[in-house]
């Protein structure tokens, strides 16, 4: 995890946010290796990180003056003799397993160290981007980013945020049956695949849920506020994107920088 913050010493007493991204620096699917059609396209796995670094300089150039963290949780997905493998149950910092079923799953399992860590900062919110999933493209096309939360505040703040930068990120499901699903492992904490292919990107936003902390780790307090940004169909190749005219679109870097100045 690469740690940033902003203005460190600014407002030291009151709550910052904290923005945490997906930094798959190259994904091949590992073990459960993808089809090599477009797979060259996988170096933008790390777009979640790289919006991350591209908010803080941001928010830096336009002289904001309050401060921000953010993290980037960053990986090579790569088989090899050491890479994970299906039916591997590994730990998280949070102290929780992960069942492992599928290794092109692997974006959600650097995200839950990465929202853990992020409770440690004891921040006023927590949002996640992560070219995460298949499904949401299937979804929303390359049109709309989704978007989860377990705080509606904070959910149409940043639903707002996105329409006035023109950069959509459309309200999805986070329905407790989703949740129910990725906590059914029968020998760890949370399975890191859905148990169908239904509904992929509403089960992966549930699987991130299980490691955002509550307030201050306290099992009787509630969760921080929390929103993951499925980026994985507005991270590239976007064609309505005015701002770019191949590859790598900065997605939400604007969102961001509104929602945070904003506020």
């Amino acid at each position: 995890m690469v740690l940033f913050t902003l203005n460190p010493n600014a407002n030291s007493k009151d709550r910052s946010p904290c923005i945490v991204g997906k930094g798959i620096t190259f994904d091949t699917g590992g073990i459960s290796l993808k089809p090599g059609a477009s797979m060259d396209e996988m170096k933008y796995d790390m777009h979640g990180a790289a919006t991350v670094f591209g908010l803080m300089h941001a928010l830096y150039a336009t002289g904001h003056k309050g401060r921000v963290r953010g993290i980037a949780c960053l990986a090579e997905n790569m088989p090899s003799a050491e890479a994970y493998r299906p039916g591997d149950v590994i730990p998280t910092y949070s102290g929780k397993t992960i069942e492992v079923l599928n290794t092109d799953a692997e974006g959600r399992n650097v995200l839950a160290d990465g929202l853990w860590k992020s409770g440690e900062f004891d921040p006023s919110y927590i949002i996640d981007l992560a070219t995460l999933t298949g499904a949401v493209v299937v979804s929303l096309g390359h049109e709309a980013s989704g978007l989860w939360s377990n705080d509606s505040e904070l959910l149409e703040k940043v639903h707002q945020a996105g329409n006035q930068e023109d950069e959509i990120a459309w309200k999805m499901p986070l329905l407790p049956a989703f949740e129910k699903e990725m906590t059914g492992s029968k020998i760890a904490d949370v399975r890191n695949l859905g148990k169908s292919r239904w509904g992929g990107a509403n089960t992966a936003a549930a699987f991130l849920k299980q490691f955002v902390p509550n307030r201050n780790f306290d099992e009787d307090s509630e969760q921080i506020p929390w929103a993951h940004l499925d980026i994985a169909g507005t991270a590239w190749g976007a064609s309505t994107n005015a701002m770019v005219g191949h590859g790598a679109t900065g997605i939400h870097v604007r969102t961001l920088h509104t929602l945070i100045t904003n506020s």
